[in-house]
């Protein structure tokens, strides 16, 4: 019985050691929950992938998955320069996931997707790798963000643009034809040239949005589900609420393509396409300032009211 015993505390040690050799990610984290060095700890590892492609005007650019920030530069090229950095603290980490790069039949794709499957103790304390995107493209395309955990921006776009599923903050330049904005956590900023039949549409939004309006633009605004209010920063263009309920509307030059808004908690903010992220950043902290100010006198007129 004891040989029995022997045996078998034998095999679980073996098991236990195989294991705890596997997952050199697990061995990291908990070295620094208990405020260890490891000794195979010598900084970030780093992969850098880069490709470029030749594009037809119009092409769809589609990016997905991002675990990380995605910037997309636009400027008057038929040539799309994709770079990727990729960044853990682990080889097991960076070997978790891989960011696929490839030309489609109508356009490019850039996906980042899981490469091997992760064991339980790698789910509970490993880590995914950062992943930077950076994509020099035309400005004629059709760019489509999806599913992105990290900060997105973009240069001026000629044509549709589409936003989905974002954990961060969104700027995109000044746009030409649609723009479809949903499931975002964090602020917005797009700038809004020309529309087509299509128009706006902006739902599902946790944080503050700013339309940059650019001159000669005609479209009529219509928003509902606000928690927060809407303004306008542009003197001819006027923003009417509703009696009743959380609505807004307002016409934009003589009134066109719709800009539709709903399931926004925080506020909107229409300016002229020329005012840059810093003065917005700006004005919305001289805002809360204002409003802050003017709180606590509207409290001791109440309170002097029911005396």
């Amino acid at each position: 019985m004891r040989r029995v015993l022997i045996v078998a505390v034998l095999i679980i040690g073996a098991a236990i050691l195989g294991l705890w050799r596997s997952q050199g990610g697990v061995r990291q984290s908990l070295s620094r929950a208990v405020g260890a060095s490891s000794d195979d700890s010598q900084g970030d590892l780093r992969e850098e992938i880069r490709k470029s492609f030749e594009l037809q005007p119009g092409a769809r650019v589609e990016v997905q998955g991002i675990n990380g920030s995605v910037e997309i530069q636009t400027s008057d090229t038929k040539t799309a320069e994709v770079y990727v950095l990729r960044t853990a603290n682990s080889r097991d980490s960076l070997t978790r996931r891989e960011v696929v790069i490839e030309q489609t039949a109508n356009g490019l794709l850039v996906k980042g997707k899981e490469a091997r499957h992760a064991g339980v103790w790698e789910h509970i304390f490993g880590r995914n790798p950062n992943e930077q995107v950076t994509i020099k493209a035309p400005r004629q395309i059709a760019l489509a963000l999806k599913g992105v955990n990290g900060r997105v921006s973009s240069g001026d776009i000629d044509g549709p643009v589409e936003a989905r599923g974002i954990n961060g903050k969104v700027e995109l330049g000044q746009t030409s034809g649609s723009v479809e904005i949903s499931g975002i956590n964090g602020k917005i900023s797009v700038g809004l040239r020309q529309l087509d039949d299509s128009g706006v549409r902006v739902s599902g939004v946790n944080g503050g949005i700013e339309l940059r309006l650019a001159n000669g633009l005609n479209a009529d605004l219509t928003a509902k589900g606000m928690n927060g209010n809407v303004r306008s920063e542009i003197p001819e263009v006027t923003v009417d609420k509703q009696d009743h309920g959380s609505g807004y509307s307002a016409r934009i030059g003589s009134g066109g393509s719709l800009i539709t808004i709903s399931g926004i908690n925080g506020n909107v903010r229409l300016v002229r396409g020329d005012t840059t992220a810093s003065s917005s950043v700006s004005s919305d902290k001289k805002v809360a300032a204002s409003e802050k100010a003017e709180r606590p006198a509207a409290e001791v007129k109440g309170a002097k009211s029911s005396q």
